[in-house]
């Protein structure tokens, strides 16, 4: 007998007939003798509506009140799906991310988990019931409802799957698996059956939709093994084990490719080139809550340096803004961004050991025209910044010159 914790996302709960769905799935696994807890997302849309109502009547609320409104998308599907359970039979118990104790930092809109009390839920396993859980969710120590960001849900579920010390965190979506690319732009994408979290972790980073990356880092740092499963098709047996390196027997050179189209690039140039110049620039940037991704900093020969770091593009106004400021302040001789760009990257362990991978990769978008913005490198992954116009191209050169068609 094992624990499982399964996540199910949005269209995956979508309507009462899928609710039921999923309610049967879950039986299936208690009837195997498994403990089983799920945790569910809103059903598909109403996140969307959610935020409508909140733009309706005040955009720029605080984002306490709006974490209020959002978090009850999520309460809805927890109800439902104890419900359909107990209709069939199989005995549940619904939790809110505050009922729960799943604690966070105050961080509104993207917090952090810090600690769940997993006592009510090893009760309510140990009497045979499925615990259902709200994804996306969790409660600050002053009682405030927190959200954890869009995909949140894939965060609770392997956040509970280590607390609960799970033999599995289930990921259940509208695909059956990870593909070396998406199947959308590149219909030769092949399903991969076995991946690293080391790589996942590093194609989620780079635009992978299939797993948020917080998920990711939540498994990698406490090995905890993630499968994506097909909520749809239960037939062909298709999934992606995502699981420690060393349980991964095969190791190709580039596993798969990744891409993001919510990029925007800032650039400040001519700037004093001095020590702390770069915490000055980026300092405001971060104090704001924005992330930072790819950063490059030129030193020129009259003692000035160009800056330039790419943002979301949720982010871009308001990272642009803080710039302007920085910029009139600093004395810069200009400042400009760009939010018609996109990254696109290549991902995979057995990087590690071949020279030459990146010079392939250039190669390959150079004979295409492609020009390359920023280069960004790790030991298993290779990004580059492009125009936005040539990113289906981009991937669809890059899926052939590594030989990763299906």
């Amino acid at each position: 007998m094992a624990l499982i914790v399964q996540k199910y996302g949005g269209t995956s709960v979508g309507s009462p007939e899928r609710i039921a769905a999923v309610a049967d799935r879950v039986i299936k696994w208690r009837q195997q003798g498994h403990d089983v807890v799920v945790v569910v997302s809103a059903m598909s849309g109403e996140t969307n509506r959610l935020v409508g109502l909140i733009n309706a009547v005040n955009s720029r609320g605080s984002e306490r009140e709006k974490d209020v409104i959002l978090a009850t998308g999520e309460q809805v599907t927890i109800g439902l799906l104890a419900l359909a359970l107990e209709q069939k039979g199989q005995p549940a118990r619904s939790y809110t991310g505050a009922q729960v104790r799943i604690l966070t930092d105050n961080a509104h809109s993207k917090a952090r988990i810090m600690a769940i009390d997993d006592v009510p839920m090893r009760r309510d396993l140990a009497e045979g019931k499925v615990v259902v859980v709200a994804g996306f969710q969790g409660v600050t120590e002053d009682g405030s409802v927190t959200t954890l960001g869009r995909g949140g849900s894939d965060t609770t579920g392997v956040a509970l799957a280590v607390a609960l010390k799970a033999d599995e965190c289930q990921i259940y979506t509208d695909v059956d698996g990870v593909y070396t690319t998406d199947p959308r732009i590149e219909h030769k994408a092949r399903h991969i059956p076995r991946l690293t979290l080391e790589e996942m972790l590093e194609m989620a980073s780079q635009g992978s939709k299939v797993l948020q990356i917080r998920s990711v880092e939540f498994a990698y740092k406490y090995d905890m093994p993630i499968r994506v499963l097909s909520s749809f098709d239960d037939e062909n047996g298709k999934s992606t084990l995502v699981t420690r390196e060393e349980e991964v027997m095969e190791q190709v050179l580039v596993r798969g490719i990744a891409f993001n189209r919510d990029e925007a690039q800032l650039t400040i140039r001519g700037v004093p080139d001095r020590p702390g110049i770069a915490h000055s620039i980026l300092g405001p940037i971060s104090d704001a809550n924005i992330e930072v991704d790819m950063i490059v900093q030129n030193v020129g020969s009259d003692g000035s340096t160009d800056f330039t770091f790419t943002v979301h593009k949720n982010d871009y106004d308001k990272a642009f803004g803080i710039l302007r400021q920085l910029a009139d302040r600093m004395g810069a001789k200009e400042c400009k961004g760009d939010d018609t760009i996109a990254k696109v990257s290549i991902v995979g362990a057995g990087m590690r050991s071949h020279a030459g991978v990146a010079s392939k990769m250039f190669a390959a978008l150079g004979k295409e025209g492609i020009n390359i913005r920023m280069i960004s490198t790790s030991e298993i992954k290779v990004a580059v910044v492009i125009d936005e116009k040539y990113l289906e191209l981009a991937v669809r050169v890059l899926h052939d010159a590594f030989g990763l068609a299906g």
